[in-house]
C-alpha cells in the first residue's frame, strides 16, 4: 500500500507541475501578442516560454511514467481511464499547439489575437475538470 501512496503522490505532484506550464504557457503567448514592437520585451517572454516548454515536457514524462507504474504494477483500468487518457492526450495537443505558436514566433509568424488567446488559455481548465472528475467518480 505504501508504494501505491508514494507513486500516486510523484504521479499528482509531477501532474501539477506539466498542468501549470499548461495554463502559464498560452499566457506567456497573449503578453507577446500584446508586447507590441518592444524587442526587449519580446525576447524576454520568448526565453521565458521556450524555458516553459522545456520544463513542461519534462513534467509530462515524468508523470507519464508514474502512471504507467501505476496503470501495469498497480492494475489501474476501466473505461474511465480510457476517457480520461484521451483527455489528456487533448490536453497535451494543447500544449504542443502553444509550444509550435510560440516557436512560430522566433521565426517572425504572427500570433492569434489576444483575445483568441485568451480564450485558448481557458480550454485546459475545462479539459482538466472532466479529467479530476473521471478519476475521482471512475464513472465507469
Amino acid at each position: 500500500m505504501t508504494a501505491y501512496l508514494i507513486t500516486k503522490t510523484a504521479h499528482l505532484v509531477f501532474v501539477m507541475a506539466w498542468m501549470a506550464s499548461v495554463f502559464y504557457l498560452p499566457r506567456i503567448l497573449v503578453n507577446l501578442a500584446e508586447a507590441g514592437e518592444s524587442p526587449e520585451v519580446r525576447t524576454r517572454l520568448v526565453l521565458m516560454g521556450r524555458r516553459l516548454y522545456r520544463f513542461g515536457h519534462v513534467m509530462f514524462g515524468i508523470a507519464v511514467l508514474f502512471g504507467l507504474a501505476l496503470w501495469l504494477h498497480f492494475g489501474m483500468s476501466g473505461g474511465w481511464l480510457h476517457a480520461k487518457l484521451l483527455l489528456v492526450a487533448l490536453i497535451l495537443a494543447h500544449f504542443i499547439l502553444a509550444g509550435r505558436w510560440l516557436k512560430g514566433v522566433d521565426s517572425g509568424r504572427a500570433l492569434p489575437s489576444a483575445k483568441a488567446l485568451r480564450w485558448f488559455n481557458e480550454l485546459p481548465v475545462l479539459l482538466l475538470v472532466a479529467v479530476v472528475w473521471l478519476v475521482l467518480a471512475m464513472p465507469f
